[in-house]
């Protein structure tokens, strides 16, 4: 059975940092992009990062130049660093990849359980 697992969220001050993991675990064949989107309250589920499995990156508007993503293959694990937090960052970070679970087989999204971060002011 395939899980993520985030790890790392918290509560922090404005202007500081954190460093989130995500490490996908279970029957995994091949992992294509993994990252992270994120959801405020009153808000949508919004797209905070993504890399590829060649490490190609792309980022929400609101986080650029804030926020690195990051993955170490070998260990099926995408981080995402996120410095000068703001308290518009506050939200449920959530975890995903899209994977294979078989050769040959097709390529599903699966999403981890989701990780507070909090940015008090």
């Amino acid at each position: 059975q395939v899980q993520l697992v985030e790890s790392g969220g918290g509560l922090v001050q404005a202007g500081g940092s954190l460093r989130v993991s995500c490490v996908a675990t279970g029957n995994i064949f091949a992992i294509n992009t993994m990252g992270w989107y994120r959801q405020a309250p009153g808000k949508q589920r919004e797209l905070v990062a993504s890399i590829s499995s060649g490490n190609s990156t792309n980022y929400g508007d609101s986080v650029k130049g804030r926020f690195t993503s990051s993955r170490d293959n070998a260990k099926n694990t995408v981080y995402l660093q996120m410095n000068s937090l703001k308290p518009e960052d506050t939200a449920v970070y959530y975890c995903y990849a899209n994977l294979q679970y078989k050769r040959a087989g097709p390529f599903f999204n699966y999403w981890g359980q989701g990780t507070q971060v909090t940015v008090s002011s």
